[in-house]
């Protein structure tokens, strides 16, 4: 069974409640398990922290032996070397997840310090862009 985790950084433990009009209404909690469902022959684990350091360790203990790893780093994506250092530093592919379209908000969001190191990049398509990282993975 392949190995998968979703890295969730700051501030999307308030998903569904954290202005619903750009993030949605759904909660993460209520959206994992329909993610479970549509991919019974995987192992899908999660993890949410607002502490980049906590990201970057996330990111190396399952590096080298998860199948793929999902990460939307929240505003880290925008300000943290070190997290794109971890990223480069792993053979575990990564796909950088984003629920909005980060190129038409505010210009400092179309700057990534992460995306030099990821296999692709999702942005746009709300929980769905969960969804489409997974596919993409199963097929790296």
């Amino acid at each position: 069974m392949k190995k998968f985790i979703i890295i969730n950084g700051p501030n999307l433990n308030l998903t569904g409640i954290r202005e619903p009009g750009l993030y949605g209404d759904t909660s993460f909690d209520d959206y994992l398990p329909l993610l479970r469902k549509e991919f019974p022959e995987l192992l899908i684990e999660y993890y949410q922290t607002n502490i980049e350091g906590e990201i970057i360790n996330k990111i190396h203990e399952t590096g080298f032996s998860y199948d793929g790893i999902v990460l939307n780093a929240g505003g880290y994506t925008h300000t943290s070397v070190a997290i794109g250092d971890a990223i480069k530093s792993v053979s575990t592919p990564v796909v950088e997840v984003h629920m909005s379209n980060i190129l038409g908000r505010e210009d400092f969001r179309s700057q990534t310090k992460i995306s030099a190191g990821v296999k692709g990049v999702i942005a746009g398509f709300g929980m769905n862009s969960y969804r489409l990282a997974i596919i993409s993975l199963l097929s790296v």
